[in-house]
C-alpha cells in the first residue's frame, strides 16, 4: 500500500497564489520556524503517519515547481516520491488525471485530492476498514450540513456506495465523500477501465464519475464514516481562510 495524490489541477479560483503554483502547494500553514506548508505537505505527513513509505503525485499545471521540491519533500517526511505526468491537466477533468497513475494504484492505494486538508485519522480509519472483499473504501462524513456544491453519496447498508455526485438533492445523500478512498490492488484494473470510459464519454467528468460508472457495472464500492472530523476541500480563497485555520490544528 503506497500513497498516491492528484496534485496536477490549476486551482484557477486562488489567483494570484495559482498564478505560479498548482493548486497543492499553495500555502496552509507553518512551523515554528516560518516554514510554509502546504495541502501536499499535509498530505504526505499523513502518509508517513500511518506508516506509508511510498507516494506518487499525479503532476500538471506547473509541475516544474513539484519537480523543485521533491527531494526536500521527501526528506521532510521520510516517503519516497514518484511523479506522473498527466499531459492533460489543463484540458481535461480528473477522471483522467486518475487514469494517468494506473500503473500506480495497481500496487494498492490511499488517494487524496491535492486540495483535501484533513487529519491523518481519515487515513487511519481507512486502513482500519479493510476486509476481505472491500475492494474500494471511501472516506465519508455523514455529520457535515450538506449543500448543492458537495461531492453526495448515497450509501445501502448491504450493497455499499449507490450513486456518488454533486447533481443531487443534499436531503437524500448518505453524506458526503472528501476526496480520499483506499484502494486495493485487486480493483485497479476495473477502476482503470471505469475510468477510461468515464473520460472517453466526456473529458470534463470527475473520477467520481468513474465510482459511479463501477457500480452501474454491478461492482461493489464500500464506505468508511471518518467521524465528526475537520476537514475542508480548498476551491477559493474562503475554503484557504477555512483551510489554515484547521490546518494549524494538526
Amino acid at each position: 500500500m503506497i500513497g498516491l495524490v492528484l496534485a496536477a489541477g490549476a486551482g484557477r479560483r486562488l489567483r494570484p497564489y495559482t498564478d505560479t503554483l498548482p493548486k497543492a502547494l499553495v500555502p496552509v500553514a507553518s512551523t515554528d520556524d516560518g516554514e510554509e506548508r502546504t495541502v501536499l505537505d499535509l498530505t504526505l505527513a499523513n502518509f508517513a503517519e500511518v506508516g506509508l513509505a511510498e507516494a506518487a503525485i499525479v503532476v500538471g499545471y506547473r509541475k516544474e515547481a513539484v519537480y523543485e521540491r521533491r527531494a526536500a519533500l521527501e526528506r521532510r517526511y521520510g516517503v519516497r516520491l514518484t511523479l506522473v505526468e498527466n499531459d492533460k491537466a489543463e484540458e481535461w477533468n480528473n477522471a483522467y488525471s486518475l487514469w494517468c497513475a494506473r500503473d500506480v494504484i495497481a500496487e494498492g492505494v490511499i488517494l487524496a485530492n491535492g486540495d483535501t486538508v484533513h487529519p491523518a485519522s481519515v487515513e487511519r480509519t481507512l486502513l482500519a476498514a479493510r476486509a476481505p472483499g472491500r475492494r474500494m473504501v471511501l472516506a465519508l462524513d455523514t455529520v457535515k450540513s450538506l449543500a448543492d456544491e458537495e461531492m453526495k453519496v448515497v450509501t445501502d447498508p448491504e450493497k455499499g456506495l449507490q450513486r456518488i455526485t454533486k447533481l443531487m438533492p443534499p436531503a437524500e445523500a448518505t453524506g458526503e465523500y472528501i476526496g480520499v478512498t483506499l484502494i486495493e490492488s485487486e480493483a485497479a484494473a476495473d477502476l482503470a477501465d471505469a475510468l477510461r470510459t468515464t473520460f472517453e464519454r466526456d473529458p470534463q467528468l470527475y473520477y467520481e464519475d468513474g465510482y459511479q460508472e463501477l457500480v452501474d457495472r454491478g461492482l461493489r464500492v464500500d464506505t468508511a464514516p471518518i467521524g465528526d472530523v475537520s476537514w475542508v476541500e480548498i476551491d477559493n480563497h474562503e475554503d484557504l481562510a477555512r483551510g489554515r485555520e484547521i490546518a494549524c490544528r494538526y
